[in-house]
């Protein structure tokens, strides 16, 4: 299977993987042929892009971090802890939280038994229910990136609860200013910035946490040279958590369509993060970052700076621009090669993706 992203997709294409819709629905079914409409529909409902089969690819497997019922499923947990805190309905607000921290044990557990190397952060988000998806995505990133740095399993359970509930204090901030596709005007942005506390003071007051995770939300838009919010906090007044935290929350929205732009590729977004090594974000992290996070996952298609286009087949640690690809030629023959080790390929390198 390959990634294609929706405005790339035509009639006859086959469906890889069930998609599904904001309320966990089945919208399309693993082997369905598209067409016009329902491509059309898949752009409308702001998909990036899908998962598709054909020959070129057919023996190319994506292998998912966790299991897609139990993403589905804390997808939805999580969009009730939303929903039942803006309406005070504790009674259900007490049984979403104990499901999610039931979920957050679920998603160690699979975490610390997948063997993939490296994570292919390609999610499949439906747009008008990003919070959700993002929440998730933020989590799973924060629990890979705290089992590569040593962390204990209730270590890990305590920084994916936090980062599952990171944003919850948008709740209390107006969509129109979280929604807004044009700048924020200082006042709004002054309202955006209280989200940390308004989360971390709700959670303290209707949930029982770890410690950590309260600490998680609250220092999430910490930045190491203090230029972040709702404190200011540099260095080492932040803890550990809240720096994996956020540069697993920026590097998700930015490979996010948001209101006001479109996401960006995944290999300037690590890019734009090495960049700010030091000065936004925790070098030992951000490190740590590099080395499990993959710059074009697999299945994506590839520009070669020598002309030739290809898929990605493999990712390997610390050599995210260095992937085993499949070339593609003109004719559509196929030859896979390694970029770290062809002796003919050693100086090319990837330019960007494709459709």
């Amino acid at each position: 299977m390959r990634y294609v992203p929706t405005g790339c997709l035509r009639d006859g294409m086959i469906l890889a993987k069930n998609l599904y819709g904001a309320n966990n629905e089945l919208l399309l079914a693993h082997g369905q042929r598209l067409i016009g409409k329902y491509i059309l529909k898949l752009q409308t409902l702001g998909y990036q892009g899908v998962y598709i089969d054909d020959d070129l690819t057919k023996d190319i497997d994506i292998v998912n971090v966790i299991k897609d019922e139990l993403r589905h499923k804390t997808i939805s947990t999580v969009k009730n802890v939303y929903i039942y805190s803006k309406t005070g309905d504790q009674r259900n607000l007490d049984k979403s939280f104990d499901d999610t921290k039931n979920l957050v044990s679920n998603m160690v557990d699979e975490i610390l038994n997948n063997k993939t190397v490296m994570l292919n952060m390609i999610d499949l988000k439906v747009f008008n229910d990003y919070t959700f998806y993002h929440s998730v995505n933020v989590a799973i990133l924060a629990i890979v990136l705290g089992m590569a740095m040593g962390y204990s399993y209730k270590s890990l359970y305590r920084l994916g609860l936090g980062a599952l509930l990171h944003d919850v204090g948008k709740v209390f901030v107006p969509a129109e200013i979280l929604d807004k596709p044009s700048a924020l005007t200082g006042e709004e942005f002054n309202q955006i910035k209280q989200h940390p506390h308004y989360g971390y003071e709700y959670l303290i007051n209707n949930c029982v946490l770890p410690s950590e995770a309260y600490t998680v939300v609250l220092q999430h838009h910490e930045r190491y040279n203090g230029s972040g919010y709702p404190y200011g906090l540099i260095g080492s007044k932040i803890s550990r958590d809240g720096k994996i935290i956020a540069i697993s929350d920026v590097y998700d929205a930015m490979v996010s369509d948001r209101p006001y732009r479109k996401a960006l590729p995944h290999s300037d977004v690590i890019e734009y993060i090495i960049g700010k090594s030091e000065t936004l974000f925790d070098p030992e992290v951000v490190q740590v970052f590099f080395k499990k996070i993959a710059p074009y996952p697999v299945g994506t298609l590839v520009q070669l700076s020598n002309g030739e286009k290809g898929i990605v087949l493999q990712n390997f640690e610390s050599m995210g621009a260095r992937p085993d690809i499949r070339i593609i030629d003109d004719e559509n023959h196929v030859r896979d090669i390694c970029l770290r080790s062809n002796k003919d390929y050693l100086s090319v390198t990837i330019t960007g993706c494709e459709c």
